[in-house]
């Protein structure tokens, strides 16, 4: 682990704590642990998407065309690689390689949800503040424009 990396792992978990401190101190209740935070808003500074990563992506729920579970490598910020890992990721990945996202790509999806107004637009984060899990959903009464993206196996 490099020193620049050790640097802003001290700065996302120093970010974390003083939310959560912000957090009990105006008396509102949290259920965060040590591996996840659930927050309207990612904390500012926590996490910066790195150059290259690995992680797998569930995707699931709406009419879309990204579902499945898949294995993401991305470089210099783009996807190099996307396998699906189930036989509807793979589909995914044969019809629509293009559509496979980044983590800022979520992250920016999720952020356009909460510009739009949507009605669900909720994140869960990883201590070092990378995104574990984003529901989404426009409209509570529409039918099939849901998504529900769940990662794992992150691998800086």
């Amino acid at each position: 682990m490099t020193a620049e990396t050790r640097a802003a792992r001290a700065v996302s978990r120093a970010v974390l704590i003083a939310g959560l401190i912000g957090t009990a101190a105006c008396g509102t209740e949290t259920s965060a642990s040590s591996e996840a935070q659930s927050a309207p808003g990612r904390p500012s500074g926590a996490w910066q998407e790195p150059a290259s990563y690995t992680y797998t992506l569930r995707s699931s729920e709406g009419e879309r065309s990204l579902i499945g579970t898949f294995r993401i490598s991305v470089r210099d910020g783009a996807v190099v690689n996307a396998a699906g890992l189930d036989d509807a990721g793979r589909r995914a990945v044969d019809s629509a390689p293009d559509a496979v996202p980044t983590l800022g790509e979520l992250l920016a999806e999720l952020e356009s949800a909460r510009r739009d107004d949507a009605d669900t637009a909720e994140a869960e984060y990883a201590a070092d503040g990378h995104p574990m899990r984003i529901v989404l959903d426009w409209e509570e009464n529409a039918v099939d424009d849901e998504a529900r993206y769940v990662i794992t196996a992150y691998e800086p």
